[in-house]
């Protein structure tokens, strides 16, 4: 989602992403014109009429899980994103907890009173 328009984004997908990403980027992207929505999560820079760059994930519930915001010199990690939103669905379902740099396969930990100043002794990054 960005403040540019739905016409933008179609040039975007066909003159850019096409050409970065094998068929262009596999979901719509969303207009933001005005910042209404960037103003509520507060990435909308008025003055500018731009929404700062930044990603959230929101669970089903709309609660918002994780968010990171960078200015625009710097470049966001999509394989970073989609590491998250596994560890997130994988907590939904299983109650467990992942260790910094989780992978889906990885070893996670159970959460509770017993793990509390031991974590070092079931967790090896």
């Amino acid at each position: 989602m960005s403040t540019d328009s739905r016409f933008v984004h179609k040039i975007w997908q066909s003159e850019e992403l096409m050409k970065m990403v094998d068929g262009g980027v596999p979901f719509p992207m969303l207009s933001d014109a005005g910042g209404r929505i960037g103003a509520v999560y507060g990435v909308y820079e008025e003055a500018a009429g731009v929404d700062i760059r930044g990603r959230f994930i929101i669970d089903p519930d709309f609660n918002v899980r994780a968010m990171e915001v960078l200015t625009p010199e710097v470049g966001r990690n999509p394989a970073e994103l989609l590491r998250q939103v596994k560890a997130f669905q994988h907590v939904a379902k299983t109650g467990e907890v992942t260790p910094s740099g989780w992978e889906p396969g990885r070893p996670t930990l159970d959460p509770g009173p017993e793990l509390v100043g031991k974590v070092w002794q079931h967790w090896k990054p």
